[in-house]
């Protein structure tokens, strides 16, 4: 099979960081070829090398045997070459048609927009992608999967002949990641030529011809899928074998009676009379469905969200949580779903986000902040969280997801909260970055810290979690003793099921 894409040496550097150091390896036409490897192994900057977003320091890119040179994304997408981030690139009040046809739009004789047209030819895209969404609807308006499937058409409608696919099944449910497949699997019976990165690696395993893996900036290998294991992929991708992604619950599983946290009949126009409790060292988990109400729940409890009644107890006494200020004040933390718009402030420093909620703990009574204290602080957090970073004066927005993740939780562990809220720790990271938050999860459980876990992924819940609280529609439907229970039980309450 010829090769439509080759990528030769190709290097990237930045202040303190080779992200990428003498990468080769081709594409080839009309497969689908997935990009593996750990958060920050290079993955996303030579995405960005390919569809214009940046330059590369050194190396040649060449498409159909002849040298591309990409000054700006346009330049790529005018050959033939397209991304979809995992972050659309959607102007929300615009409509599907408006953005289909976004900076190419279409215009009468007299210079006015061609509205009946763009719309027309934009509802053919879609026929070809078989797919039902009425383009008149203001993109805000539209669900994920649609806003995505509005992202795929804007790629098809400029004759795309490389789509890259970044975490495409991030925020997917598991209906809209089997349609994301079979439009994908279309896509390459029509000559499309995919790249496809995701740290699922059974939907790699499951979808693609080959990978390609690169570490620490470095190609490791080129393989084909057929005949590969996942241990295989993960042991190209971290240097090693990974034999339990969990670890260890000898030392964890002991008996924890003291109730640290008690909640009772939260309750608001998401969820209805909500109530649990969390005991000193405990791991909860709440697993649930999409739309479940498990992210409103925890954003109800710490103030975040208003709320029609709610009763707090913590250590048995009785307090009022308004807002999440007053939540860090009895010692409560959310590390959110989304990092990079609500747990991350990405134009600052390392150091800075770090320090951000404890400024008044590292100054002077006369206001003045300490730097000493400062950056003694965030040089222990880095090296006690293995924080990948060249320097704390790294821009945060420069670091790998995991490493990303690793910095909003020392930001809240240096507040020395005794409750910690996970909302889906482990989403966007690499298998070898998810082992060290597992890890770490594990200690602090164990040195007495409290821990409520959101995950989507049902292994997690059952490989982390003592208990877990099932969420449908609002509403708790069971609480399960991890040791009890199974994915087919904990799966059942999740779709609704009652009186098992």
């Amino acid at each position: 099979m010829e090769n439509i894409l080759e990528i030769k040496n190709i290097t990237r550097e930045f202040p303190g960081v080779k992200a990428l150091n003498d990468v080769s390896f081709n594409i080839r036409r009309g497969e689908i070829h997935a990009l593996v490897g750990e958060n920050g192994a290079g993955k996303s900057t030579l995405m960005k090398i390919l569809s214009g977003v940046q330059d590369p320091s050194k190396g040649k890119i060449y498409l159909n045997g002849k040298e591309v040179v990409f000054k700006s994304p346009k330049d790529a997408q005018e050959v033939g070459i397209s991304i979809i981030h995992q972050e659309f690139s959607l102007i929300p009040y615009l409509n599907g048609f408006e953005n289909i046809f976004l900076g190419r739009e279409l215009r009468k004789k007299n210079g006015l927009l061609d509205k009946k047209r763009m719309k027309t030819e934009a509802e053919k895209v879609m026929e070809r992608l078989n797919a039902n969404i009425d383009l008149s609807k203001p993109i805000t308006l539209l669900s994920v999967a649609n806003q995505q499937f509005i992202e795929i058409a804007k790629a098809i409608a400029i004759d795309t002949k490389v789509l890259i696919f970044d975490e495409p099944t991030a925020s997917l449910t598991g209906k809209e990641i089997d349609k994301l497949f079979e439009l994908i699997e279309m896509l390459k019976k029509s000559g499309v030529t995919i790249i496809y990165i995701s740290h699922h690696l059974e939907e790699i395993l499951a979808m693609c011809d080959r990978f390609t893996c690169l570490r620490d900036g470095e190609w490791v290998g080129t393989r084909s899928v057929e005949g590969c294991t996942k241990q295989d992929i993960v042991k190209m991708m971290v240097g090693r074998e990974i034999t339990n992604t969990y670890p260890d619950r000898t030392s964890w599983e002991k008996k924890k009676e003291e109730i640290l946290l008690d909640v009772k009949k939260l309750t608001n126009s998401v969820v209805k009379d909500v109530s649990f409790s969390l005991k000193k060292g405990e791991i909860l988990g709440i697993a649930g469905l999409v739309g479940a109400g498990r992210t409103e729940t925890v954003r109800a409890l710490i103030g975040a969200d208003t709320t029609d009644e709610k009763e707090v107890y913590i250590n048995g006494k009785r307090a009022t949580i308004k807002s999440p200020t007053e939540a860090l004040t009895h010692g409560i933390g959310l590390i959110p779903e989304s990092r990079k718009t609500q747990g991350l402030i990405l134009g600052m420093t390392v150091k800075n986000n770090i320090t951000l909620p404890i400024l008044n703990k590292i100054s002077s009574k006369a206001g003045f902040l300490s730097r000493k204290k400062e950056e003694s602080l965030v040089n222990k957090s880095i090296k006690d969280l293995l924080i990948k970073t060249p320097t704390m004066w790294q821009k945060v927005k420069h670091l790998s997801g995991g490493n990303q993740q690793k910095v909003v939780l020392a930001k809240w562990l240096n507040t020395e909260c005794n409750i910690l809220i996970f909302d889906e720790p482990t989403r966007g990271i690499d298998i070898g970055a998810k082992e060290e938050i597992y890890k770490l999860m594990r200690v602090l459980a164990e040195q007495g810290l409290s821990i409520i876990m959101i995950s989507s992924e049902l292994p997690e819940i059952l490989g982390m979690s003592d208990r877990v609280l099932v969420m449908h529609k609002g509403k708790v439907i069971s609480q399960l003793d991890v040791k009890e229970t199974t994915s087919e039980e904990v799966m059942y309450y999740a779709t609704g099921g009652v009186g098992k």
